[in-house]
């Protein structure tokens, strides 16, 4: 998945101010105790970032 895509789905979901501040306010343990900006610069994949999203926020299954 590309940043773009990742950051697109984030915006659908979360709306396009809100988005940005999630990913870098909410810790995430799944994430490894990260948020989503972190876990996004440790290196992990936009792909595996976007799924742990879906799973803590219930994010309806068509949006996955």
């Amino acid at each position: 998945m590309r940043l773009t895509v990742f950051w697109q789905r984030m915006a659908e979901h979360f709306g396009p101010g809100y988005a940005d501040t999630f990913a870098r306010d909410h810790v995430m343990s799944e994430l490894g105790g990260r948020t989503v900006h972190e876990a996004l610069d440790a290196g992990w994949d936009a792909k595996d970032v976007w799924r742990v999203v879906c799973a803590v926020m219930d994010v309806p299954g068509e949006r996955h």
